[in-house]
């Protein structure tokens, strides 16, 4: 492990103060016991928030990339919550989050701004070879994730699902695994039934109630996902239009 807790000094102002999760590591913190835990919720619940609060405070850049590295495409301030989070590191997580440059391992994978991070550094020494262009838009996510998440260091994903088939999810999985037995650390925000089936990993469920760890089988989008399959005209009469 490299980070173990996180705790926000206060509530930051502006809208991340409406947010339950936010407003409950104000009050609680967060203790992360696995090496991958996974960020669920609603849209709006703070997942996507909270992962950049962590990329500020271990000095990657919140808009995705490595750990030290800025690029012109993207602002340098940090998030609101950014600026009140603190991270609570091991020895190893110091010396990997906040050693020489150089040396730091950290990458923080957002799926909504991969293509643009993309043009700016494909082909350039510590990332991928390959054009991002000349790739579907799963095989690009596949060629970042494979060169730039291994072994020991602290990754984080922002709905890495977003761009993968059913099998490239389950592929994902694997991934994901043996990133953590190689002593890398995964903090993950995802929609993904698929991926926090994954054993032995941590679940965060946010929402109006705040922050709760919960076992996979009792997580809403499971249960949903379980009901759709199984009576999908149930769902889609409200939005068809159909009596």
């Amino acid at each position: 492990m490299l980070l173990t807790r996180l705790t926000a000094r206060s509530v930051p102002p502006g809208w991340p103060a409406a947010l339950a999760p936010v407003v409950q590591l104000a009050q609680d913190g967060l203790t992360l016991t696995d090496p991958v835990a996974f960020l669920v919720g609603e849209n709006g619940s703070g997942k996507s928030t909270i992962l950049e609060a962590i990329a500020d405070v271990c000095g990657i850049n919140s808009a995705g990339g490595k750990a030290g590295t800025r690029y012109a495409s993207s602002g340098g301030s940090p998030t609101p919550l950014g600026e009140t989070l603190d991270a609570e590191l091991t020895a190893l997580g110091l010396r990997l989050l906040h050693g020489p440059r150089l040396k730091r391992r950290a990458f923080f994978f957002r799926a909504e701004t991969l293509f643009n991070l993309g043009q700016n550094v494909s082909g350039r020494r510590g990332f991928w070879e390959d054009d991002l262009t000349g790739q579907s838009h799963g095989e690009g996510f596949f060629t970042v994730l494979e060169r730039m998440v291994s072994g020991p260091g602290l990754f984080l994903m922002d709905e890495p699902e977003a761009a993968l088939s059913f099998h490239s999810c389950v592929r994902l999985v694997g991934l994901i695994d043996r990133v953590a037995r190689a002593g890398g650390q995964i903090i993950c925000a995802t929609h993904s039934p698929i991926l926090t089936r994954l054993p032995g990993a941590q679940i965060i469920e946010l929402g109006g109630h705040g922050i709760r760890t919960s076992a996979w089988e009792s997580l809403r989008m499971v249960d949903d996902w379980r009901r759709f399959l199984a009576k999908p005209d149930f769902y889609l009469q409200y939005v068809l239009g159909t009596e």
